[in-house]
């Protein structure tokens, strides 16, 4: 059985789902929890998987992009409008209403990807190992919700 850490970053961000029959139509935001689960199989020298704050070191950044941004379907009308009123406080899901679930793989994939190429750094301040791995991100929408995306074995 692998070891496994839990780092948790909070954000507040708004969508709107443009495909919603209801209220989640409209403009409306969430204060959201975005946890990332990382493992190994063995610790590393100073016996951790990593150190806690590897995490917001190298991600830490570019999740405050979604920092009171709204994130909305490249395809919704209001779109273009909303893109140059707001600039980069709009981000564009391509052709998809930005859904929780969807919003939870682009953390996954991005996260992923900037601890691969992190584990092949030498002498920072927080090292990687190549075997730390990326489990699982998690995406609270409110207290009692939450969409995760997971690697696939």
């Amino acid at each position: 059985m692998p070891y496994r850490i839990c780092k948790s970053l909070e954000i507040e961000n708004g969508h709107m789902l443009s495909k919603h029959p209801d209220k989640c139509q409209f403009p409306h935001g969430h204060s959201r929890k975005v946890e990332f689960v990382i493992e190994a199989n063995t610790l590393d020298s100073n016996e951790m998987v990593c150190d806690f704050k590897l995490i917001k070191e190298l991600i830490g950044h570019w999740l405050e992009s979604y920092d009171h941004a709204l994130c909305m379907n490249t395809a919704d009308p209001a779109y273009a409008d909303f893109k140059a009123r707001f600039g980069d406080r709009i981000i564009g899901f391509e052709n998809q209403d930005p859904t929780t679930e969807l919003m939870a793989k682009t953390i996954f994939d991005f996260t992923a990807a900037v601890l691969k190429n992190a584990s092949m750094q030498n002498g920072t301040t927080y090292p990687l190992r190549e075997n730390v791995r990326l489990v699982r991100v998690r995406v609270w929408e409110t207290s009692s919700s939450w969409a995760e995306y997971e690697a696939s074995i």
